[in-house]
């Protein structure tokens, strides 16, 4: 089941993942780690996006397809995976499911986490503080809450228009209530007991 984490910047994609990862047994695919672990450890990949994030731009198409390809060839995606902060775009959409039909796989599920903007902004800051993030500052939240709402947006609909399944979830709620409701959507599709 390939299942997609989508929101905000500050949506709680990553706290979320982790609950999904460990019910549902998938592997958690979030691009934002990938590349943070790149910059970090200096790689020729890191060293070519580390200036990219730091002003909150989005990362070429190209290099992120590349790096979700190979992560979807490993072994412990078989199954399936929950990707988080990708697709980014529609192109990385469309080139996401070009690259699933190559696997005679699709996106099987969207979830959706909604959460007002002054509580993504205040939820930004607050982890800048807590995690020393170079990369929430207030410039560059409003930067990539303005490339999200022009860039990103769009792939929910992408994903409409191509009749996959959709589910809304408040995620201004508690963490445990949203994450009841996420189980509650993934029970649906996959048959399993709540």
């Amino acid at each position: 089941m390939i299942t997609i984490l989508f929101g905000p910047p500050g949506g709680g994609k990553g706290t979320q993942a982790a609950h999904i990862t460990e019910r549902f047994g998938l592997p958690h695919v979030s691009t934002g780690e990938m590349l943070r672990d790149e910059a970090a450890r200096g790689s020729e990949l890191g060293n070519e996006v580390e200036p990219i994030m730091a002003e909150g731009r989005l990362v070429p198409d190209d290099l992120i397809v590349r790096v979700i390809e190979a992560r979807l060839s490993q072994p412990d995606a078989a199954r399936g995976a929950l990707l988080d902060g990708f697709p980014r775009t529609v192109p990385q959409a469309e080139a996401l499911d070009a690259m699933l039909r190559r696997r005679h796989r699709q996106v099987d599920l969207v979830l959706c986490l909604d959460v007002p903007e002054d509580v993504l902004i205040q939820r930004l800051l607050g982890r800048a503080r807590e995690e020393g993030r170079p990369d929430d500052n207030l410039e560059t939240i409003r930067t990539r809450l303005d490339v999200y709402h022009r860039d990103t947006a769009p792939v929910l609909d992408h994903y409409r228009k191509a009749g996959a399944r959709i589910e809304t979830v408040d995620g201004h709620a508690g963490v445990d209530e949203v994450t009841r409701r996420i189980y509650t959507a993934m029970d649906r599709l996959t048959g399993s007991a709540a």
